[in-house]
């Protein structure tokens, strides 16, 4: 079998696991292990806190110093609501692209990986491959597998972070961080307000308060900024309140994600909404002791910076063949934790992130050839 026949094939088992975020992704993640153990390649799962989900590492060729990390995510985005032309689980060609939920964002670059595990066998250098679970939730699953990592593996030259770049090398991304706000409120007849407090009424302050800092953020920006957008980008992504429009809600609650560029602290700049979310709390609980504001931080993913990976840069520009400068991005990525860990990391992976998360998601034959390439350039390389 060829290695684009393998890795075709292997793109078509991965999308066929709904490994949605909210589902368990172990079922894929024991179809890798009986994959690599095929080639005598052990691997170590780390697991969730209820051992739901897990996230796999595993070494290709000789234990030593020098080698590369190969990093992707396993979770996908749902499809619920959105318009597919066809099935979001089955790899389907049309016109040289390879729809599914997933060949982008970013099961075609663990494909890839995987196909070249017999490339990589022989090596003077090891390839340590790491797939990830909840990374679409705000990068929950990689950083215990990194931590883990960093202390058992033979210190690795750099880790390549496969999300869509176009085979194209990325040296910087914004940190994300979410919160959920969850408001208890007293519920009374809504023509009665003086006896009871509307959960939904707070919650719209506080969400409006977010929509004037948003703003202001956007006004802010800094106009040498490489990101686009240039400056912190907040939003509300959820909300949910109330039982029927004549009683005043007992419950509302929201989450939103802010996303820095390198150099601004997201805590800082929530600082004052906190202040206010602390305040309301004190003044809810003096009327009814049940109610009160809650703000819990779900994740605080960090951004990735250009320092430290020049030499990591350089050497994905010699398998691409990319001269092209440097770019950043605006999604958060696991970079930044891989960064944050000691290791110089670089993103660059097939495809688009404008075809991620989106109804008919694809993966170009092109770019799909393209990691074929460059996966086999990279086993070249550590032949050396």
């Amino acid at each position: 079998m060829t290695f684009k026949s393998s890795a075709r094939d292997i793109l078509a088992t991965l999308i066929a696991f709904d490994t949605t975020s909210r589902n368990s992704n172990l079922e894929l993640i024991r179809w890798v292990e009986e994959y690599l153990s095929g080639y005598g390649v052990p691997s170590t799962r780390v697991v969730n806190a209820d051992a739901s989900k897990a996230n796999l590492y595993a070494t290709v060729g000789p234990n030593v110093e020098g080698g590369i990390i190969l990093s992707g995510h396993s979770d996908v985005v749902p499809i619920d609501g959105q318009d597919w032309h066809s099935d979001p689980w089955t790899v389907t060609e049309k016109e040289g692209l390879l729809h599914g939920r997933g060949t982008c964002d970013m099961k075609g670059f663990i494909a890839l990986a995987l196909a070249a595990v017999p490339l990589f066998k022989d090596a003077a250098r090891p390839i340590h491959l790491a797939f990830s679970y909840d990374e679409e939730v705000g990068c929950l699953g990689a950083p215990a597998m990194i931590e883990e990592m960093a202390a058992k593996l033979p210190k690795p030259a750099l880790a390549i972070i496969g999300e869509p770049t176009m085979m194209k090398p990325v040296t910087g991304h914004k940190g994300i961080c979410v919160h959920d706000v969850e408001i208890l409120g007293h519920e009374a007849h809504s023509s009665l307000t003086h006896l009871g407090i509307s959960a939904n009424m707070v919650a719209v302050e506080l969400m409006h308060d977010l929509a004037v800092l948003s703003r202001e953020l956007w006004e802010q920006a800094d106009p040498e900024s490489p990101f686009v957008p240039p400056h912190a980008t907040l939003t509300i992504g959820k909300m949910e309140g109330g039982t029927a429009p004549n009683i005043l809600a007992r419950r509302a609650a929201f989450t939103f994600d802010l996303r820095c560029p390198p150099g601004i602290d997201p805590e800082a700049l929530l600082a004052p909404f906190k202040e206010k979310c602390a305040a309301l709390d004190k003044e809810l609980k003096a009327a009814f002791p049940q109610t009160g504001v809650t703000i819990t931080r779900q994740s605080n993913a960090p951004p990735m910076t250009h320092a430290g990976s020049e030499q990591a840069e350089a050497f994905i520009r010699k398998l691409t063949g990319d001269n092209s400068p440097a770019g950043v991005v605006s999604y958060a990525a696991e970079a930044g934790q891989f960064q944050q860990a000691g290791f110089p990391t670089v993103i660059c992976g097939p495809g688009s992130i404008e075809q991620a998360h989106q109804p008919n998601e694809y993966l170009s034959v092109e770019q799909f050839e393209r990691g074929i390439k460059f996966m086999e350039r990279l086993a070249e390389e550590l032949k050396e």
